[in-house]
């Protein structure tokens, strides 16, 4: 790929993410699509103003503003700690590749133009003349590239510890603003036993009241997914069953039997005779159904509660039995986190489905590899002209430079929609017990077959740059699918219902698309520079996307706690560690030995802060500390609030409840309620009342008949 190619790619990506920005403000502004664009506001009990104005039709930057001036507070309440996490990274990619591209044009770049390795090269406005290849053999400026990799390695490691520190005290700082959590005091059991003579039930009441009578309190079976809705039915029928019966009491007294000394001349009863006594068998003949029918459909998985934080802890990180494949325990996600059809998969069958997992995602990387070699024959037009005739006719340089600079990123982008749902079905056939544990995962599939497919077979390959493409800013800000479909929904079928619901942030797809194009950056900020102001203008965009929607358009449901920040932290680990490794074998294929023997060192230091960093920081991200909980129970008990805590467990765990709505709206931070949104200050509520500058935005409780 030539420079003009090059320049194309990058300016179509810039006009059409301005465009997209520009449309943007102005369809935020109407009022068919607020449901599209603010979704969060919406699901925080928010109205607005439909005044018709001018300024609806204008296109305007308040946004972008507005975007900047939030603070972290802000972004705290409106996302919780996964958002502030997350943009975390995306500031941290600023910061490195600001660096970056400051040594690398003013120092690298320059030494590479002018390196004179390809006198004889045909093509003077060919890219390869920017990067390392066009140094000489053993030429002594490749200290300079080796110096380079010193500094820019030094700083991302800096930068990596003072971010992984300050996670790491959000992270513990959660325990202090949500003590109130369900989950601090439930414990989640799997594998429980089959017995032939007693249900699961009562296997589990038996076993935690005999070895934790002290601490346990109840617990709660939990029942087949696919159950839960046939049990609540049959609880309607079952009632109604059981309230008509009684209806013998109503007749008048003539026909009806009472309380009397003597024998009933009509239904022949004897003294102190009810007509209720039937009534009382009948119930108990139905109870005993309703039981035997719930024995049925409970699986080998229960919530156990117990009174004190401690006791949850010790309990969940414990063994249970001699057989560790019994009674296996862990603490217990929140509410809404639940994904209670997978706590129905036998504990026994997790392996096999996990392998089974590991070789579909294999096979199906294998199979990928089709349409990424596809992708590499767009970048050479003789190759498309073989395979198109018709393309032979092309001979203008411009529609040449549009057809291999854009055409690819385009089309890899189509081929990429199918792989983040795809690893989510892989994530949930895993058997992962909780929505926020079943999303890391799969963010870290995509992030593997990305670094893999979209790397390693396609980058290494010899083209890499022009598969930078920006379409995913423009299309998380636009919101294509959910926007057309309200359209269509509303003006075309003409339905009052809303086609749009609150949804949740795609942390498995963005993560993992802010640190592919980390990999980009600091595999190539010194073999070819010339990608790093490409690079860091996306992350300047992808800054000011990802916070107006944070704070406008997704909403909290559930949290991993910022666990986000070790995988961002392993994935800029292995990308310097590559390009050290990699810089290294370059230098030596330019017969630079010192240079080369350099780079082992900064690998060696490099991975040594990994092992400090994972030693200093990861167990706070694995385990809870047994000094907070007790601490915690400790003041709860003096002031009166544990044994109220304690009462609300059962209720917060109701199953038949919370698998009726999938998509419950958060609810409000309060002594009854739990949520993992805090109220904000008053300083964050007033910046964020102002995110809607052309829209009227009240607070449900100030609204008339409210």
């Amino acid at each position: 790929m030539d420079i003009p190619a090059l320049l194309t790619s990058a300016g179509m990506n810039i006009g059409i993410s301005v465009g997209m920005f520009t449309l943007y403000s102005i369809l935020r502004k109407q009022p068919l699509n607020v449901k599209v664009y603010f979704g969060q506001r919406i699901a925080q009990g928010r109205t607005r103003n439909e005044n018709l104005c001018f300024e609806r039709f204008a296109p305007s930057a308040s946004w972008i503003l507005k975007a900047w001036q939030a603070t972290e507070e802000d972004i705290f309440a409106s996302g919780g700690i996964d958002a502030v996490v997350f943009l975390r990274i995306v500031v941290f990619s600023i910061r490195i590749f600001a660096i970056a591209t400051i040594l690398c044009t003013f120092l690298v770049l320059p030494l590479n133009y002018f390196g004179e390795g390809m006198e004889g090269i045909e093509d003077p406005t060919a890219l390869d003349l920017l990067t390392i290849g066009n140094v000489r053999e053993g030429s002594r400026w490749l200290w300079a590239h080796c110096l380079t990799l010193y500094v820019i390695s030094a700083c991302a490691c800096t930068l990596l510890y003072f971010e992984y520190e300050n996670v790491a005290r959000m992270r513990t700082e959660q325990v202090q603003r949500f003590p109130t959590r369900p989950s601090n005091f439930t414990v989640v059991v799997r594998g429980i036993p089959w017995s032939s003579i007693e249900s699961y039930s009562e296997s589990v009441g038996k076993f935690f009241s005999n070895y934790y009578a002290s601490s346990y309190i109840s617990h709660q079976i939990v029942y087949r997914f696919g159950a839960v809705q046939q049990l609540m039915e049959d609880a309607e029928k079952m009632y109604k069953v059981m309230t008509t019966v009684p209806v013998m009491a109503t007749i008048p007294d003539k026909q009806c039997c009472e309380p009397n000394a003597e024998r009933c001349g009509l239904c022949g009863a004897g003294a102190g005779s009810n007509s209720f006594k039937k009534v009382d068998g009948g119930s108990t003949f139905a109870n005993r159904n309703v039981n035997d029918e719930l024995r049925e459909k409970e699986c080998e998985a229960a919530l156990v509660f117990f009174r004190s934080r401690f006791d949850a802890l010790v309990v969940s990180q414990t063994i249970q039995s001699a057989d560790p494949m019994l009674w296996v325990t862990e603490l217990a996600p929140e509410p809404l986190d639940v994904f209670w059809q997978n706590l129905c998969v036998p504990y026994n069958l997790l392996w096999i489905r996990k392998i089974s997992v590991f070789i579909a995602s294999i096979v199906f990387s294998v199979l990928f590899l089709l349409p990424t070699t596809f992708v590499q024959g767009l970048t050479k037009i003789q190759y498309l002209q073989n395979a198109f005739p018709f393309l032979r006719r092309v001979s203008d340089r411009s529609y040449i430079n549009l057809i291999t600079g854009y055409l690819p990123s385009l089309v890899l982008t189509v081929f990429l929609t199918i792989v983040p749902p795809l690893m989510m079905l892989f994530s949930t056939l895993e058997g992962r017990v909780s929505r926020s544990t079943r999303k890391r995962s799969a963010c870290v599939k995509v992030l593997i077959f990305m670094f893999w497919n979209v790397y390693f077979s396609n980058i290494l390959s010899g083209s890499w740059i022009e598969r930078m493409g920006w379409s995913g800013l423009t299309f998380e800000l636009l919101q294509p699918v959910p926007l057309v479909g309200n359209w269509l929904f509303k003006c075309v079928l003409m339905k009052e219902d809303d086609f749009v619901r609150p949804m949740t942030f795609s942390f498995h797809t963005e993560v993992t698309r802010v640190l592919l194009f980390g990999l980009l950056g600091f595999t190539f900020c010194i073999l070819a520079p010339l990608i790093l102001p490409f690079l860091l203008v996306y992350f300047c965009f992808a800054f000011l996307v990802y916070r107006n929607q944070i704070m406008n358009v997704y909403y909290v449901k559930y949290q991993t706690d910022g666990s986000y920040w070790t995988l961002a932290h392993n994935a800029t680990i292995f990308s310097l560690i590559l390009t050290q490794v990699v810089a290294g074998i370059l230098f030596g294929m330019k017969k630079s030995s010192t240079a080369s023997t350099c780079t082992i060192p900064l690998i060696i230091c490099t991975a040594l802060f990994n092992v400090f960093c994972k030693n200093r920081f990861l167990p706070l991200f694995k385990n809870r500390a047994a000094q907070e909980a007790i601490e915690l129970d400790r003041n709860d008990e003096k002031s009166g609030k544990l044994q109220e805590l304690v009462e609300k467990l059962p209720k917060a765990y109701n199953q038949f409840e919370l698998c009726g709505d999938e998509m419950q709206l958060p609810l409000k931070e309060d002594d009854d309620k739990h949520s993992d949104k805090p109220k904000k200050s008053g300083s964050s509520s007033s910046s964020s009342s102002d995110g809607l500058e052309e829209l009227e935005i009240v607070q449900q409780e100030n609204l008339p008949g409210t």
